[in-house]
């Protein structure tokens, strides 16, 4: 009898406290999305441009209003992962390396300098009815990968990305930048074609085109369109040089002289006219965000993807 007791006794306990202990360890998963509860990996010193101010953040707070900048909330969930190890990346180098351009802060709100960044009341009048479950979303992102970071022979790797890659590839470090880096090389990227304004067109004058060029080369000769030599490739697509009035630019040189949006171009020209045909967005090196949306739908998962884009490294922790 004392046995039944017993058996039933244990059934009514496990009756109550099971269910008790399912409900409050799945309150501690979704209590990730709340604040109070959210972990962290320590505070970063982030200059915000527009306002000429530099505060003092946690690192995934800043991380949230980074990846909501840089990568459409739209994307699968594999990808906005992989985007927030990126930019938690980028933002660890950035302090172990400052920028002397703002050496009181590791980052700054700049896209072009560092990482675009909108606070929370900027997302929410920018998603409108569907703020709530992309920040959501977001936050998912950032924080169930918190305190991952790319690594590259025991150091954390300069994480960079762009938007999409021009020519099928993505570039080698050296190709754009002149510094060699073993982990941005040029690797295989597809998926960006289907990207907005992936193709797009630039027209400038003749006249328009010796202008700039001559605007930083006063001494050069332009005389005709001749002058304007056929661009030598990257590996990754893009130019990688060009002749122009016997100077050699690079492809980045003209990107940046011609508001190109990426330097992944063709150009033709005559006596009236310069024509750039441009392919991609972005200096495509390291990560590119359509790339990875595209590997995320295929299956893959945010490891495959960021190992895919950074060539030989680690994910570990901080």
């Amino acid at each position: 009898m004392k046995r039944f007791f017993a058996i039933v006794l244990f059934c009514i306990i496990s009756a109550f406290f099971i269910p008790a202990a399912v409900f409050f360890f799945m309150n501690i998963h979704e209590n990730r999305n709340n604040d109070s509860n959210l972990p962290t990996t320590g505070e970063i010193n982030v200059y915000f441009t527009e306002e000429g101010k530099t505060k003092n953040m946690e690192i995934e707070e800043y991380l949230v209003g980074v990846v909501a900048a840089e990568m459409p909330a739209e994307f699968e969930n594999e990808a906005l992962k992989a985007q927030a190890v990126a930019a938690r990346s980028y933002a660890f180098y950035r302090m172990e390396n400052p920028s002397p351009e703002h050496p009181e802060a590791a980052v700054c709100t700049d896209f072009s300098h560092c990482k675009a960044y909108k606070t929370q009341a900027q997302l929410r009048s920018e998603w409108g009815k569907d703020a709530e479950k992309y920040e959501d979303k977001i936050k998912n992102a950032v924080y169930k990968t918190a305190g991952e970071v790319i690594t590259y022979d025991g150091e954390v790797a300069m994480a960079v990305f762009h938007s999409q890659s021009g020519a099928g590839r993505t570039e080698n470090s050296a190709d754009v930048w002149g510094g060699e880096v073993p982990y941005l090389i040029s690797v295989e990227s597809h998926g960006e074609e289907a990207a907005p304004n992936f193709y797009s067109t630039v027209i400038v004058s003749m006249d328009e085109f010796k202008a700039k060029i001559l605007s930083n080369n006063p001494d050069l000769v332009i005389n005709s369109h001749y002058d304007i030599s056929s661009p030598i490739l990257s590996e990754g697509g893009s130019v990688k040089s060009i002749l122009i009035g016997g100077k050699e630019f690079s492809g980045r040189d003209i990107r940046t002289l011609f508001g190109l949006r990426s330097s992944c171009f063709k150009i033709s020209a005559d006596e009236k006219t310069v024509i750039f045909e441009v392919a991609g967005y972005g200096h495509g090196v390291g990560m590119s965000q359509y790339g990875a949306n595209t590997m995320a739908k295929e299956g893959y998962s945010y490891i495959d993807i960021l190992t895919h884009y950074y060539t030989g490294i680690e994910i570990k922790g901080v």
